[in-house]
């Protein structure tokens, strides 16, 4: 059974312009040990989708199911959602900045939290966990920096603080919310590498939301690409980057830099997301795609299996056999390289050597 299974998940908010629908019947799982990457554009409704999870997304109307560890998420009240976060399940948020609290030291937030699930920790105990943690992400002088505020660590070491502080209660399934979008490029392959192998030790579920696809390539098992609050296209990574279906996903990936081919230009997906209150009708993609149908104006496509043997769905109405972006994929492993995600570059490198495309 799945550590997490999400089933059928609807998520929308009542305004005063109309009803966001911010997230409509998605499914997904993940397994223990693994990493899900959720991808697509600011307002595909990837954060509302792990925030419901855990109860943060208060006034919303929500369907549907999510088990985890055999517990149905969506049942439970307030008081027993607040004993599953930060023990069970952790989340990083994108901006440490405004996730840290700027008045208390950072050891006294982490300690803080030990104490609130294990209340026969004391404040030394707690603090003795709080400078272990520190010093096992990677921060330096521990004993001396758990002292620190905030805004006296750098835009790295706040992150490694947030990851710390996800990791306290040993939790079996971390939500990872764009946790390197504001870090430079050496930073954030530490933070990667560091999730990797905290992940290896303790056998960790990991959710990691992103724009990035070299994300993606360096840290995911399965992929699950978002558009107007669905699932477009769901498989593991090797199939999203070279076996990829939905238009979407192959617009994604050919939006990649290439800086090695001067005459190779950028491809952007054309237009905007629609508006989540005012989407349009049949396939919310096609006043953006390249290969719209007449069907596609009128009639949604649900996400349906399109390889008989691997789970590799698609919401898209084009056939089976219209996929294959292997170029594009080479594009992560050039980028992979420039940013020092060396064995993100040799995956993807194997993986195209393995293509068809190339054989």
């Amino acid at each position: 059974m799945a550590l997490l299974e999400v089933e059928d998940l609807t998520v929308s908010f009542p305004t005063a312009d109309g009803v966001v629908k911010a997230v409509r019947g998605v499914s997904f799982r993940v397994e223990p040990g693994q990493t899900l990457g959720i991808v697509g554009e600011s307002g595909s409704g990837k954060t509302v989708l792990t925030q419901t999870l855990i109860g943060l997304t208060p006034g919303a109307d929500i369907n549907g199911k999510a088990v985890f560890d055999g517990t149905d998420l969506l049942q439970l009240s307030e008081a027993q959602l607040r004993r599953i976060r930060g023990a069970r399940i952790s989340v990083i948020f994108q901006d440490p900045l405004t996730s840290l609290h700027p008045l208390y030291r950072v050891g006294w937030q982490i300690a803080e939290m030990v104490r609130a699930h294990e209340a026969s920790a004391s404040r030394k105990e707690a603090r003795d966990r709080a400078v272990d943690l520190l010093g096992r992400v990677g921060i330096p002088r521990p004993e001396q920096r758990v002292h620190d505020y905030p805004h006296q660590f750098s835009g790295g070491m706040r992150q490694r603080a947030m990851i710390a502080m996800a990791l306290a209660l040993a939790p079996k399934m971390i939500i990872a919310d764009e946790p390197t979008t504001a870090l430079d490029a050496t930073v954030q392959a530490q933070i990667l590498d560091l999730l990797l192998q905290l992940q290896e030790e303790s056998d960790t579920a990991l959710i990691m939301i992103t724009h990035d696809l070299g994300v993606v390539a360096d840290i995911a098992d399965d992929v699950m690409v978002m558009y107007a609050g669905r699932a477009a296209e769901k498989g593991t990574k090797h199939q999203i980057f070279y076996e990829s279906h939905h238009p979407y996903t192959k617009g994604l990936l050919e939006s990649i830099p290439n800086s090695s081919v001067a005459a190779d230009r950028l491809r952007p997906i054309p237009g905007q997301p629609p508006s989540l209150i005012n989407l349009p009708a049949g396939c919310k993609f096609h006043p953006r795609c390249g290969y719209v149908l007449d069907r596609c104006v009128c009639a949604e496509p649900e996400l349906v299996r399109i390889d008989a043997v691997a789970d590799h769905g698609s919401a898209c109405w084009l056939p089976a056999e219209a996929a294959g972006v292997g170029a594009s994929a080479e594009k992560l492993r050039e980028q992979a390289v420039r940013e020092g995600r060396r064995g993100a570059a040799v995956e993807v490198a194997e993986a195209i050597a393995a293509s068809p495309e190339v054989a």
